[in-house]
């Protein structure tokens, strides 16, 4: 049953291209399918803005949006480690690096975790976040869930990246039809000016004599090649 889930989840996380994508259903995926998959007692998802500034995007409940939002405003924790390193963090019993994160230990502790793991979210060089599995008991961490749940942060990783590529390059081009339209509307409010013709009368003149010069059915004064 769990190779079945563990298939769909793969394939789940790696689809970030259809039209109903959204970021908080598929950060909510991931941490629900590391409890599922990976025996852990709950997850969460840091995430760097375009800042680089980490925030608390999943988890799998309150206690840990708790622990992370605790890490990020005292500056210090396992998952904010793993992330401005690149490298996991596992520990197995969290009583052993109180000297360490003093202030996240014990309030870990209180909120009933006592092991975590931290996996950065990576492609290559550049560090978008960390996956953190907690656990209410001391236990070692498991060798072999270990390369499984990088590979759950790598492809989500993937996937977020994607998602952020295709958003940037639909801006580009909305941009890019702005700067156009503005452009247009002013050459056609000069036109009008010079003319002392409505808008639509003028965007007709100005539409006709842009295609006459794609065509070179027209010659127009002033931009001739080699003119300035």
């Amino acid at each position: 049953m769990k190779e079945q889930l563990m298939a769909r989840t793969f394939v789940e996380l790696a689809d970030s291209l259809v039209a109903d994508f959204d970021l908080m259903d598929f950060l909510r995926l991931l941490t629900d399918r590391c409890v599922d998959l990976l025996d852990a007692s709950a997850a969460g998802v840091l995430l760097a803005d375009r800042d680089g500034v980490l925030r608390v995007m999943a988890t799998s409940d309150e206690r840990v949006r708790l622990l992370e939002l605790f890490q990020l405003q005292n500056h210090e924790g396992p998952c904010l480690d793993c992330f401005h390193t690149g490298i996991t963090v596992s520990v197995p019993d969290l009583r052993d690096e109180a000297a360490r994160w003093p202030l996240f230990t014990a309030q870990a502790q209180r909120l009933g975790f006592t092991a975590v793991q931290a996996l950065p979210m990576r492609l290559r060089d550049e560090v978008v976040g960390a996956l953190n599995l907690f656990h209410t008991t001391p236990a070692p961490i498991s060798p072999a869930a270990t390369p499984f749940a990088q590979a759950l942060a790598d492809v989500a990783t993937i996937s977020l990246l994607q998602q952020r590529t295709t958003e940037r390059s639909t801006l580009l081009n909305e941009q890019t039809a702005l700067n156009s339209r503005v452009l247009i509307e002013q050459a056609k409010g000069k036109l009008a000016e010079r003319r002392h013709t409505d808008m639509e009368r003028t965007f007709t003149t100005l539409r006709a004599y842009a295609r006459a010069f794609v065509d070179e059915t027209e010659h127009l004064p002033g931009l001739t090649s080699g003119s300035s």
